[in-house]
């Protein structure tokens, strides 16, 4: 068969395909959503260890810096993928790294560097250091959108991942992620007063009080968004439950229950 052929074969097919559209109706608001009850942190904690990663719930930041040297003391790695972040920065990840000797690789460090050598940083980094968009109270998932500085390889390719969320990141449900997403993404530039202690209002929430001013902490959608539960995980061989084949086999989430004031 030729080519044009072929290809007129394709054009028959999908024309009389459109003669077959399916035609739904909407939804009723909140079908299918779920939440989490009780205090988010907690519920974080318990679903990252039941999904095979392991929670660490601190209070603040000093006790969330205790936590990344124990892991970096654990591991011992030589190289760093991390994202630029401003809960990483806050907690000082330049010096924590700087004085283990570890080297720090990161979209401005890297981006001057030859193809080749981006990548080969990237191969050789032995642990990833992230926050996320999101962190999903339901399932203990954690929600990664791709961008300069926040690259999905971060959280993929090295065999360990720690990511650092704090309290305000976490939502109870998969459906309140892309409805604060889809807002912003709409462009509401609705400044966000929203603090620690005032929490991202859920799906459910804004549907039984709509005049509830939402805070817009989120990215517009990107081209690559990620859902990270547990670590990497196959059973196509044999059936038979393998860990870390297709992405690091060690998760570790370092949840932060509240952001440390300044003191005077």
């Amino acid at each position: 068969m030729s080519r044009d052929s072929f290809l007129a074969q394709v054009k028959q097919a999908a024309e009389a395909g459109r003669a077959w559209r399916v035609h739904t109706s909407a939804m009723p608001e909140g079908t299918g959503y779920v939440g989490a009850a009780g205090d988010l942190c907690d519920r974080v904690a318990a679903e990252v260890e039941a999904v095979g990663g392991h929670a660490h719930l601190v209070d603040d930041d000093e006790a969330a810096r205790r936590a990344l040297v124990a892991l970096l003391e654990q591991y011992a790695p030589t190289s760093a993928l991390c994202w630029q972040h401003p809960l990483l920065e806050r907690l000082g990840i330049d010096r924590i790294l700087a004085e283990r000797n570890i080297a720090r690789h990161d979209h401005t460090s890297l981006a001057p560097q030859s193809h080749e050598q981006q990548r080969a940083a990237m191969l050789a980094a032995d642990i990833g250091i992230t926050s996320a968009d999101f962190a999903i109270a339901e399932t203990g998932t954690l929600v990664v959108c791709s961008k300069p500085g926040h690259e999905r390889v971060a959280s993929l390719l090295p065999p360990v991942h720690v990511a650092i969320i704090e309290r305000n990141q976490i939502v109870p449900d998969l459906f309140d992620v892309f409805s604060v997403a889809s807002r912003s993404a709409r462009g509401r530039t609705e400044a966000n007063s929203a603090t620690n202690s005032t929490p991202t209002p859920t799906a459910k929430e804004r549907t039984e009080s709509p005049s509830r001013s939402v805070p817009d902490s989120s990215p517009d959608l990107p081209s690559s968004l990620v859902l990270i539960t547990g670590p990497s995980k196959t059973g196509d061989i044999e059936l038979k439950l393998t860990t870390g084949v297709h992405g690091p086999g060690h998760w570790h989430v370092v949840i932060v229950r509240r952001r440390e004031t300044a003191s005077n």
